[in-house]
């Protein structure tokens, strides 16, 4: 089965993440959920971003705050599809430190980045591209697109009988 990798950059931002790791366990996709703190544990970061492929990652999921280097980085070591997503941390410019810091990447070292903490998401475009080969996602994401959308016609019916 396919697996996400999920990282981010201290415990705090946890609670943001957790959005992508639930999102990812509904639909049945397995998740490698672990802190590598650019700063912090540099070791740590090359170790992950080099091997991450060699221990059957498909796409990583990178959560940052304030300066927001560990997607970038990671998306430069890697060979697999790097999703970003910015965390307001206590910290942070209002978040836009993270957004900027996460968008602005340059040519040759692509980050997709959802909004800030937009985690969930990030775990549903990790499951996307997971599913462009994968049937069986496939199926879920489309299952799931429809849930959403019975959600917005059952809201819109309750809306007309008041």
């Amino acid at each position: 089965m396919s697996k996400v990798g999920i990282i981010m950059g201290s415990k705090s931002d946890l609670p943001v993440m957790q959005d992508a790791i639930d999102i990812l366990k509904e639909l049945g996709i397995d998740v490698e959920v672990d802190i590598v703190s650019a700063h912090r544990t540099p070791e740590k970061l090359f170790d992950y971003g080099k091997n991450a492929h060699t221990r059957g990652i498909n796409v990583i999921i990178a959560g940052a705050g304030g300066a927001a280097h560990l997607p970038g980085m990671v998306a430069s070591l890697s060979p697999l599809p790097i999703i970003g997503v910015p965390v307001k941390s206590s910290n942070s410019i209002d978040g836009w430190d993270s957004v900027l810091s996460i968008l602005q990447m340059p040519g040759g070292v692509p980050v997709a980045t959802v909004a800030l903490n937009g985690a969930k998401n990030a775990g549903i475009l990790a499951a996307q591209i997971l599913g462009s080969t994968n049937s069986e996602i496939q199926n879920k994401i489309i299952a799931y697109k429809e849930e959403l959308k019975a959600k917005v016609v059952e809201s819109a019916k309750d809306l007309s009988t008041n």
